[in-house]
């Protein structure tokens, strides 16, 4: 079974109260989402592929650990994937990015595909997917699907929040997939909506209804 890693750092749950609030300006969502995605990916990439490399300090040469950011690729759900993209781009500035739009069927719930670009050589790459909620699951299971026909080496989900239904529908699909997530709510509503959650993200990052 897949696994959960609810990142509970002080600042990471501070930042997220903040943002639950309905009264959040739009502004101020924006930044807070900025803010928590940067401080989640410190944890998400804490076992990321290190090489050493010889650098010159003032004082003398020696050995140093870097990160290959080239071999990352942070792949954002569109179009609320871009609110959360930003701040794990300030982390890793040299990290690639792929775009996948879905939009939810209101009918049906269920994921529709109308863009999809990722960038080359995917299978020497590590994914991390972004999404602010995983709340079906629908539109990060169809994600991680049309990924996985790539073959990248990893693939790593991260949300804001999600709830029991979203964290069982993307394990039941891909149960070696993990999600890394700010909190685990308690369930969804009939519209698919997380309970408490915060509302649309999408809609409040970029201030539209």
């Amino acid at each position: 079974m897949g696994s959960v890693h609810l990142i509970d750092h002080p600042l990471v749950q501070h930042k997220l109260t903040m943002m639950r609030r309905k009264d959040a300006s739009t502004n101020t969502f924006r930044l807070l989402a900025n803010e928590i995605s940067a401080l989640m990916t410190y944890e998400v990439l804490r076992d990321i592929p290190m090489q050493d490399i010889e650098i010159e300090t003032p004082m003398e040469t020696t050995t140093g650990k870097v990160i290959d950011g080239k071999k990352l690729v942070f792949v954002s759900i569109l179009r609320a994937g871009t609110g959360i993209l930003d701040g794990m781009l300030t982390v890793v500035p040299g990290a690639r990015v792929g775009h996948i739009g879905l939009y939810r069927d209101p009918k049906t719930l269920g994921a529709v595909e109308y863009y999809f670009k990722m960038p080359g050589d995917l299978q020497e790459r590590d994914v991390v997917v972004v999404d602010p909620m995983l709340a079906t699951g629908n539109s990060a299971v169809a994600a991680v699907e049309r990924l996985k026909e790539y073959g990248p080496k990893s693939i790593k989900f991260v949300c804001l929040l999600t709830c029991p239904e979203g964290v069982a529908a993307l394990h039941k699909a891909h149960p070696d997939v993990p999600i890394y997530t700010a909190a685990v709510d308690r369930e969804l509503d009939e519209h698919g909506y997380i309970l408490p959650g915060m509302g649309d993200a999408g809609d409040r990052i970029f201030g539209t209804k």
